[in-house]
């Protein structure tokens, strides 16, 4: 048995527009409501949830049978944490919080069997598929997708330096951070944020790095694709759950 292809780093590596959904509703049934709808990928929130190891593989189950990426936020850049996350197969991890370059080779060495990185390695696991994926040790490194999510003003003054750092696939900005890290908390779309983001994603973007983020507005989501990013998340599960049954009873009530 053969390692299946990663549609999403296959996406990234040839600059294809990327639309996804922030999943924290932490419910491989929230999961299923959400995992045929189209997008093209998923995160699956750790660092901000109840998520633990269990309830992710039983959302990874459910986006398995989609054609959305599930890529996995784990909280906090631990090799330990991504350990477990590899071994249960998740196709791709996006790492909170990095704000360096040394910060950057920890996250990739945490997915890369030594010689290369610090991975344990196990040899009966879902991502193996128990054992029957005969080249997963050959090709997991070209088949995982890594993502590094910069989220101070700091980390961003060194983002061509994390992104030329081996084996990353792209970069994430972190705009709620960004904005709380210079004094703007609650202004994820503050200008004086974008002004921050949007010269280095440019240069970024000029490196041939793919860039991301996540904005809950659609129509600047569509506007930044528009300027060159290639992985935008449109929309949070949770928050669209609150503000569709906020509207409907909104409507109710006004119509008494």
């Amino acid at each position: 048995m053969q390692m299946e292809t990663n549609e999403f780093e296959k996406a990234l590596k040839a600059q294809q527009k990327q639309i996804g959904l922030w999943v924290s509703l932490c419910s491989p049934i929230a999961a299923g409501v959400v995992a045929h709808a189209g997008y093209d990928w998923a995160v699956v929130d750790m660092e901000h949830t109840a998520n633990d190891y269990m309830s992710v593989l039983h959302q990874l189950q459910v986006f398995a049978a989609s054609n959305t990426t599930a890529i996995v936020r784990p909280e906090w850049n631990d090799p330990v944490v991504v350990k477990r996350l590899m071994d249960i197969g998740v196709q791709g991890l996006l790492f909170p919080m990095i704000g360096s370059v040394e910060e950057a080779k920890k996250a990739v060495a945490a997915t890369r069997y030594p010689p290369k990185g610090m991975r344990g390695v196990a040899g009966v696991t879902r991502a193996n598929k128990f054992g029957r994926v005969t080249d997963y040790v050959d090709r997991v490194e070209a088949e995982t997708t890594i993502i590094l999510q910069l989220e101070s003003a700091d980390a961003i003054a060194q983002a061509e330096q994390i992104a030329a750092v081996d084996g990353v696939s792209g970069i994430f900005f972190g705009p709620a951070d960004i904005a709380a890290d210079i004094g703007a908390a609650g202004g994820a779309l503050d200008p004086a944020v974008w002004e921050l983001v949007l010269p280095a994603a440019e240069k970024l973007i000029a490196m041939g790095m793919p860039v991301g983020t996540l904005v809950t507005d659609p129509k600047f989501a569509t506007e930044l694709l528009h300027k060159g990013f290639t992985f935008v998340a449109c929309g949070l599960d949770t928050l669209m759950l609150a503000r569709a049954a906020d509207a409907v009873l909104a409507q109710v009530k006004g119509e008494l």
